[in-house]
């Protein structure tokens, strides 16, 4: 079973289409896509992926706020959205949950975690952690742009702190590990690049708990073909691909 994360980038506009046949050619069986919108581009990019076979899709993007990024479930498989109470910090927007009836079942979980200037980041960290501190749905993954990283791992230049470090920390604690890091270990990967600086951060993970582990097979970040020019990208931000033993 092969699972794709992708922020799609300020909900795909322009580049839907080709944002579809990249999708297309890594050949998932479910999708997590993030800066998902309310807007005519994503929901064409929505329809393409039903066409695609990705026919369960659930959503926290809103009609009455089209232009706000928000995440999208997309999967072959008959799912259930699940609606959790999660605390403040803005989760039941930037946090989705869907119970997928896969040959072997499992739940799919997007998020995208808050940047540090809307200070709503450290009230969603402890809102996750305590959601998945009492976790009892069995195997699970959950893939987001977490805005956040191991200081002097994930980064090119200094900006995870003790907090980011203290998050991720905690998810481990609580039985979560970084599929990236469990199969590659202190491997150097950049998933999003600073537009002024050009420096390179790792943002989006996955994290699988115990019960999911042991399917666990590859994980691989995936930039897509480039658009026009070699430097030009399908969005700023790499997709993660990750392969489970069905």
């Amino acid at each position: 079973m092969r699972i794709v994360f992708w922020n799609i980038r300020a909900g795909g506009g322009v580049r839907v289409g080709r944002i579809a046949a990249q999708i297309e050619r890594w050949a998932p069986d479910a999708v997590a896509l993030c800066e998902f919108r309310a807007t005519p581009p994503s929901l064409e990019l929505a329809r393409s992926l039903a066409a695609l076979g990705l026919a369960y899709q659930c959503t926290t993007a809103q009609p009455s706020l089209p232009s706000a990024n928000r995440l999208l479930i997309a999967t072959r498989f008959p799912m259930r959205r699940l609606r959790l109470r999660v605390g403040p910090g803005d989760p039941g927007r930037l946090l989705l949950l869907a119970s997928v009836d896969a040959p072997e079942p499992l739940t799919l979980g997007a998020m995208h975690v808050p940047n540090r200037v809307t200070g709503r980041k450290d009230l969603f960290y402890a809102a996750v952690l305590t959601l998945l501190g009492r976790w009892q749905r069995g195997p699970t993954m959950l893939l987001g742009d977490t805005n956040s990283g191991r200081p002097g791992l994930d980064e090119e230049t200094r900006v995870f702190g003790p907090r980011e470090d203290a998050w991720l920390s905690g998810l481990e604690q609580s039985g979560w590990l970084d599929a990236f890091r469990l199969l590659r270990g202190t491997a150097r990967a950049y998933t999003w690049y600073s537009p002024n600086g050009g420096n390179g951060f790792r943002l989006d993970q996955a994290f699988v708990n115990d019960q999911l582990r042991h399917r666990l097979r590859d994980v691989r970040y995936d930039w897509g073909r480039p658009v026009g020019r070699p430097s030009r990208r399908l969005s700023d931000h790499a997709a993660l691909l990750v392969d489970l033993q069905s």
